[in-house]
């Protein structure tokens, strides 16, 4: 088959599974897989570089999902997210590492290892199937910061492993490479990241702006494998910086752009990772029944190694449930109130501008203290989370892509590269498809109330309304510094000081530059609130929209001048 052929039918065929997947009820992923597998049958042997994937497939998406990654709530659980991506990867490598040299002959302890190091991490893409079933967002958020983190861990525990085979073992030598292509990785697409938003700043023709912004993640990917790190926490670094960033240095056509595309992208690529995964399986099954007479013995390590992955999650992840808790324990509120009232005591004292300015900054960080301790106390973790945490861990693409990089020398890598696929495939159809059940048979309850969020998106309407018109006063200037004259801002102020707050007519471009430059006040306001970690990410993006919705009507409007 050409390959603009095969293009085409396999956009066709993700799109329509998409569609059919919500009308059944069943994750995309899986009906893919299927049908991967089904067309499989009539089609010749289909072999994908894992390359393509690997350098390809992988950056672009799991840039895509860093962008999106609610920044408030990953850093509060920063810590519980990095175990998961680390400490647990390493162990699980560790233990698969020990089955994999005793149940393969020839095939050592360096290579068992890096066979743990690939079935260990969880996928970013396979934790989209758990979006759609109403779970708490703070599980969404731990298992989306695993799942794009835990990537390098796996890999960098793989490089080190294959390495040692010609060089021999160094534990001293393994912590310095993956501190190595941690921090490298980190410093690049940082850096990607803040030059991004800069540049494509200055950049107003869309189409080149959406063009620039498409290889980014690559921009940012191959840099830090040249200096040895993980190219894909690079462009996992690179997208919560610009994803961060874009608020303040984006216009609001970028940001919608934005939007948009990558979830076009994201829908593609998501869709033909597992669509090759079944496409490949017969000839992984096919191999298996001529070297090793049967599929028996992969099967097995299979779900060995299933086992074993989810009986460590399930002992870390309680561990972790159980520590959650005392984060929010009433001594850390009181010591909280006590910094408060010395505080206000250093309020009464007459202190000179720097003073000032640092205890200003103090209280803000202070109640950023008492949001973040709101926040454990209302999204509490239990023993059911936990449960959802444990077995929505799901293995996916990085698996199967890293699999296929063992070296060919590698003792029964058709065994292994199969176990591997068949570990990502029984996690997938096992995990994926009874995860819905599970959920209903724990009662969780539904991780968002209605009636709440429409009470707290209106909660900060109200707050960026009185910013509004608190800068509605002599000074306020439009986007080239032209004050607005006294008699406007007073129009103004008195129109939207009225209830029910109505939007003042537009009839004059003046007004038009006003409401503009209002919706600046407040976008800049609500930064500042997201900050303070008052309101939840959820309400703060829906809101962010609104913004921008209401900048792109008034700037059509201006253009008809």
């Amino acid at each position: 088959m050409e390959p603009l052929t095969a293009f085409v039918i396999g956009v066709i065929v993700i799109a329509v599974s998409t569609v059919l997947a919500r009308r059944l009820g069943i994750a995309a992923p899986l009906i893919l897989v299927a049908i991967g597998l089904l067309a499989s049958l009539f089609l010749p042997p289909i072999e994908v570089d894992p390359e393509l994937i690997l350098v390809g497939i992988l950056p672009p998406l799991l840039y895509s999902a860093a962008v999106r990654m609610p920044a408030l709530e990953f850093r509060r659980d920063a810590l519980p997210i990095t175990g998961l991506a680390v400490l647990l990867v390493v162990i699980s490598a560790l233990l698969l590492g020990a089955l994999f040299f005793v149940a393969v002959p020839g095939l050592g302890f360096p290579l068992a290892v890096a066979m743990g190091a690939i079935l260990s991490p969880t996928d970013a893409v396979a934790t989209s199937i758990v979006k759609k079933l109403g779970v708490s967002p703070r599980v969404v958020t731990m298992l989306e910061g695993e799942s794009l983190l835990n990537d390098a861990t796996a890999l960098v525990l793989l490089r080190s492993a294959v390495a040692a085979v010609a060089a021999g073992f160094s534990f001293w030598g393994t912590v310095g490479a993956f501190a190595w292509g941690v921090l490298a990785a980190v410093v690049v697409g940082v850096f990607i990241g803040l030059i991004n938003l800069r540049v494509r700043r200055w950049i107003t023709d869309p189409g080149a702006n959406t063009a620039l912004g498409f290889v980014v993640p690559f921009i940012a990917y191959f840099p830090t494998e040249h200096l040895g790190g993980s190219g894909l926490v690079a462009a996992v670094a690179a997208g919560i910086t610009t994803g961060q960033g874009a608020t303040r240095w984006f216009t609001p056509e970028q940001r919608l752009s934005d939007e948009h595309n990558w979830r076009t992208v994201e829908l593609l690529l998501e869709g033909a990772v597992f669509l090759i995964m079944g496409l490949e399986l017969r000839d992984l099954v096919t191999a298996n029944l001529e070297e090793h007479n049967g599929v028996g013995t992969a099967l097995a390590l299979a779900a060995a190694s299933l086992g074993i992955v989810l009986a460590v999650r399930a002992v870390y992840v309680s561990v972790l449930v159980l520590w959650q808790g005392r984060r929010a324990r009433t001594h850390q509120r009181e010591r909280l109130h006590l910094i408060s009232d010395r505080l206000d005591q250093l309020d009464e004292v007459a202190l000179p501008g720097r003073a000032r300015s640092r205890v200003a900054g103090m209280r803000s960080r202070l109640t950023r203290g008492f949001n973040d301790l709101d926040y454990y106390q209302a999204s509490a973790l239990g023993w059911k989370h936990g449960t959802v945490i444990v077995w929505a861990g799901m293995r996916g693409v990085v698996t199967l892509a890293a699999a296929q990089t063992l070296p060919a020398s590698t003792p029964s890598r058709e065994l292994v590269v199969f176990t591997a696929f068949l570990v990502a495939l029984l996690s997938l159809l096992g995990q994926g498809l009874t995860l819905p059940a599970l959920i209903r048979w724990l009662r969780i309850p539904a991780s968002i109330d209605p009636i709440a969020g429409r009470a707290e998106q209106e909660q900060l309407d109200d707050e960026l309304h009185a910013a509004a018109l608190e800068a509605l006063r002599p000074g306020l200037t439009d986007a080239h510094g032209v004050p607005f004259p006294a008699e406007l801002l007073e129009t103004v102020s008195e129109r939207l000081a009225q209830p029910p707050r109505e939007d003042p007519a537009v009839t004059t471009r003046a007004v038009i530059d006003l409401r503009i430059a209002l919706i600046e006040v407040m976008r800049r306001h609500l930064t500042e609130l997201a900050k303070e970690g008052g309101y939840s990410s959820a309400t703060v993006r829906v809101v962010l929209a609104q913004l921008d919705a209401d900048q792109l009507s008034l700037e059509v409007r201006r253009g008809e001048e």
